[in-house]
């Protein structure tokens, strides 16, 4: 059997700007999603505190050290500059995955600068 956990999550990033017209994604600062474990195109969840929405996308590597998080497409309607978000990555693990696999937090402040990191076991 094959489980859907979460690998990762960048916690508390603020939403810098927003490109609607822009074939889709969401970029994010180099650095936060290296420090995620995360990669350009790869799909993720994003919840926004602000309003409720949530809606899936894929990455795209912003400019290091620039603290951008970009809301572009159709996903730039679901969420206004200032707005709180977290971006959520899952993966598929068996069960022999389980008791060895960790999920990374990455904590962000007001400013999008990482104030935190954490790595939580899945079992």
């Amino acid at each position: 059997m094959l489980y859907e956990v979460l690998v990762a999550k960048i916690h508390n990033a603020v939403v810098t700007e927003r490109q609607l017209y822009y074939g889709g994604s969401i970029t994010v600062d180099e650095e936060i999603l290296e420090r995620a474990g995360l990669f350009s195109y790869q799909r993720v969840t994003v919840v926004n505190l602000n309003n409720g929405a949530r809606f899936d996308t894929f990455l795209i590597r912003g400019r290091r050290k620039s603290g951008e998080v970009v809301l572009n497409g159709p996903a730039a309607r679901l969420g206004e500059v200032g707005d709180r978000i977290h971006i959520l990555a899952y993966a598929l693990a068996d069960e022999n995955e389980l008791s060895s696999g960790r999920t990374k937090v990455v904590s962000l402040d007001e400013k999008n600068r990482i104030v935190g990191e954490e790595t939580a076991k899945w079992v």
